[in-house]
């Protein structure tokens, strides 16, 4: 930030399973820089990163917050992020915008599966970390434990820093380094300023995790933490190397990290403010950016014109007069730059890889409540999509109806509780419909005769159809056998017409019909009466009455669905996977996890987020993607037409 150069620069993500203290952990690095009077706390709601109403309602983090503080004449910004993985996009996101993080582990609970989700990403990054061991101060915790599982499940390279480094520490840091390895061999004696910067070169490499341990609520342990965010942490200009693609050559090309080099960064999140609109955060890689100017979005070939910069602490917005190298910044009211857009100037067109957020595994209709809330939720789910890429919206052109998906039911309950709150929508969410289709088995060939006279003008239509079985995905044909003029040549789309119409309503239980072929072969007309819609009102109810006669069926959407545990869950997974009607396809291995591939119907997977969940303790994660159409059992079919029945009833 302004009147700090980029080596005197640090940022991190705090990172961790839910409840491990992160939150409070950032009130206690603010209260030690100075940086606040007073430690806020999670209870009594006030503390600077959890401001949203759903945050202090629920007392946990469900969106990232930016802070900063300056300690030791340098200028440190953090990101607390979510614990929970419902909340999952602003943890990818913000690991795309920090240049290290710190882990922190819950000493009483220990290593918990958000924990090691959130390594194995920061792994495939390869982000600098420092590890903090939280909670030391409770009952039946002790750090060797907490230490040996830490090697154990995350990194055997986590070792245990103590100031000034003790003899435990030389080795280990001394083999990072090859002059300090010889040294230490010789026996010679190796200075602490020669042993710090060979960790810090060791951090900035990812060859050792610094662990540090104390408590956040009690502040113990933390000012020794805040000595190894400026001592060890890498500055913007140390950080891992970033590439981009550089448009005017094809090709990917290192970022230059300074100030002096053109702009270019990167829209790492958008937040939907109700009072001063879209706020877009950015992360400027080089160079820099003044208020009042403009800059050039290179993903959407266009300048986009600002008046301010802002640096966030918390909900507050302070403004800025310039940004540079490693700064974290945010402006607001941008017309064309969303999430994902790389910015810089148009003489170095470099765009940034995108971030690449997890599909949504849990989905929900989704109604508005009054005619006023109808009239505002489009606006309103646009402007909530913009700033979460784990939230998405469709409409289902069979059932009619909105589906809002998202990571799992808190999420997507934290959204409707945004709507209400932020845009004054309120709706109600259900269980979505499964979009069935029915289809028919056999061949048949039926007439459809309509024929009626009321006086002056009668009606009269008169049309022959085969009906066939099409393969699965074969959708519709219509084919026009008439000879001799049977039936005029203006008359065949009529009737073509009303089949389409017949096979929307269906005949088994209202569901479209698919896979069939109509053809039409022979009929009559009556040179007054015969009109288009009589033609229309004889191809419907020859095809009704076909359907009937040729073993009419339902159709049900089936899922490929892989799912990723680890060994031990395998059995459980696959009877579970049974019990859906389920069909397991195969297996594959991916690092430490076993991928199982099934296909299941999507009628029995509404529930499957949460299902797996329970069933692995937060340890299993799935993807799911449309396959094909199958035949549904005639149990099932039973209950289906059941229901289908008594709702006609009722709306009768």
């Amino acid at each position: 930030m302004e009147g700090f150069s980029p080596d005197k620069k640090r940022s991190f993500v705090l990172l961790s399973h839910a409840q491990a203290g992160k939150t409070t952990l950032s009130e206690a690095l603010l209260a030690a820089a100075g940086a606040i009077s007073r430690k806020g706390s999670i209870a009594e709601g006030n503390t600077i990163s959890d401001y949203t109403d759903e945050e202090k309602a629920r007392k946990v983090s469900v969106s990232a917050s930016l802070m900063n503080f300056k300690y030791k004449g340098n200028f440190v910004q953090m990101i607390d992020t979510p614990g929970y993985a419902d909340f999952i996009g602003d943890v990818v996101s913000s690991m795309r915008a920090a240049d290290a993080a710190i882990v922190v582990i819950d000493a009483f609970s220990g290593i918990e599966v958000g924990t090691e989700r959130v390594w194995e990403m920061l792994d495939n990054l390869n982000l600098p970390r420092l590890i903090f061991i939280n909670k030391l101060d409770k009952e039946n915790t002790d750090l060797n434990k907490s230490l040996n599982e830490l090697k154990g499940n995350l990194s055997k390279n986590a070792i245990l820093i103590q100031n000034p480094l003790s003899s435990e520490n030389i080795e280990t840091i001394a083999e990072s380094s090859d002059t300090l390895l010889e040294k230490y061999l010789e026996g010679k004696e190796i200075p602490q300023e020669e042993l710090k910067s060979a960790l810090k070169q060791a951090v900035s490499q990812g060859k050792i995790y610094p662990v540090f341990s104390g408590s956040a609520l009690s502040d113990k342990g933390i000012k020794e933490l805040l000595e190894a965010i400026i001592e060890y942490l890498p500055s913007p200009l140390e950080r891992q190397k970033v590439t981009a693609k550089d448009l005017k050559i094809g090709q990917d090309k290192e970022v230059a990290f300074s100030e002096s080099a053109p702009l270019s960064g990167l829209v790492f999140k958008t937040v939907a403010d109700p009072y001063v609109g879209q706020l877009s955060l950015i992360k400027i890689f080089s160079g820099k950016l003044q208020t009042n100017t403009s800059f050039y979005n290179i993903t959407k070939s266009s300048k986009e014109r600002f008046s301010q910069i802002y640096c966030l602490q918390g909900k507050e917005q302070r403004p800025i007069n310039e940004a540079s190298c490693g700064d974290i910044i945010a402006i607001a009211k941008l017309k064309d730059t969303h999430t994902n857009d790389s910015i810089g100037s148009e003489t170095e067109l470099l765009v940034f890889d995108p971030i690449v957020f997890p599909d949504p595994i849990y989905s929900a209709s989704i109604k508005p409540k009054t005619r006023q809330d109808e009239d505002k939720i489009s606006v309103t789910l646009a402007k909530i999509t913009s700033e979460d890429h784990t939230f998405k919206v469709t409409r289902d052109t069979q059932t009619k109806e909105m589906i809002i998906s998202g990571m799992g039911d808190q999420h997507l309950n934290v959204m409707v509780e945004r709507m209400k709150k932020r845009f004054n929508v309120e709706v109600d969410l259900g269980t979505p419909k499964v979009p069935y289709k029915e289809t028919l088995t056999k061949v048949t060939k039926v007439q459809g005769k309509y024929k009626k006279q009321s006086g002056g003008r009668g009606q009269y239509g008169d049309v022959w159809l085969e009906v066939a079985p099409l393969a699965r995905g074969g959708d519709f044909e219509f084919v026009d056998k008439v000879v001799g003029g049977a039936i005029p040549r203006n008359y065949i789309p009529s009737v073509e017409k009303g089949v389409k119409n017949a096979m929307l309503e269906g005949v088994v239980a209202g569901y479209p019909f698919v896979d069939v072929r109509v053809t039409l072969y022979d009929g009559s007309y009556h040179d007054v009466d015969s009109s288009d819609i009589a033609f229309q009102i004889a191809g419907r109810m020859a095809f009704r009455k076909a359907v009937l006669e040729a073993g009419p069926v339902l159709l049900e959407p089936i899922m490929d669905v892989e799912v990723a545990i680890t060994e031990e869950f395998m059995g459980q997974i696959s009877g579970d996977i049974n019990s859906r009607r389920g069909r397991v396809m195969g297996m594959d291995s991916r690092a430490k996890y076993q991928i199982l591939k099934a296909q299941v119907p999507l009628a029995e997977m509404f529930t499957y987020a949460a299902d797996l969940r329970s069933m692995t303790g937060g340890r299993g994660m799935y993807s799911m993607s449309f396959s094909h159409y199958e035949i549904v059992p005639p149990k099932i079919t039973q209950d289906i037409i059941a229901k289908y029945q008594q709702t006609k009833k009722q709306e009768e």
